[in-house]
């Protein structure tokens, strides 16, 4: 299996299904769909049933914990991270990822372009590899028995460094401008939104 997709998911019925649409709609089908239901008391679960492959309910609380039982299941030679509320742009994703990582067999963390707030495209850089784990395409391998922290607001930081702390080659990262990801930047009730609110 080329791609595992792993979604953390907590009390998102009202919109998960968005996500998980864009998933299901893509052209290349060599995937699998995880989704870890985390913490919800709303009818998550029942929603992501209908089109996950693959899909659990824990308790933790914490998406970086999530993102870890996902892990732990995972089957597929790369993992691809979604947050629950965010989507891909158009439904060969998978394909053109697929396309780009035949042409080298050393590219462990393929890092692609992104929709920041609606109105255009963020991409990484040598110089710039942004700490958010959506926007990377992570060799399985590669990610060995990394895991994210507990410590919420911090995991996708703590894992990008840790990950990114195991390059030993240049040829090991693909910095490719191409923008696959939507990103629903402080949608009402998002953690970021929550913790924004609360630093003001």
């Amino acid at each position: 299996m080329k791609f595992s997709i792993i979604i953390p998911a907590h009390n998102s019925s009202f919109f998960i299904e968005k996500a998980l649409k864009s998933v299901r709609s893509q052209t290349y089908k060599d995937y699998e769909l995880i989704v870890i239901c985390d913490a919800c008391t709303d009818s998550t679960f029942s929603v992501v049933s209908r089109y996950a492959d693959i899909s659990r309910i824990t308790n933790f609380g914490n998406d970086g914990l999530a993102r870890n039982a996902g892990l732990d299941i995972a089957s597929g030679e790369y993992v691809l991270f979604m947050d629950d509320d965010d989507w891909w742009l158009h439904e060969y994703v998978l394909q053109q990822l697929a396309d780009r990582l035949n042409e080298t067999s050393l590219t462990d963390v393929l890092c692609f372009a992104f929709i920041w707030k609606g109105r255009g495209y963020t991409a990484n850089t040598l110089g710039r590899i942004w700490p958010n784990v959506w926007s990377k395409c992570w060799r399985r391998e590669f990610i060995g028995d990394t895991r994210f922290t507990d410590v919420k607001m911090e995991s996708d930081l703590y894992f990008t460094r840790e990950m990114m702390a195991k390059i030993t080659s240049n040829e090991q990262v693909d910095i490719w401008p191409m923008p696959l990801y939507y990103y629903n930047y402080m949608r009402p009730g998002s953690q970021t939104e929550i913790a924004n609110r609360s630093e003001e």
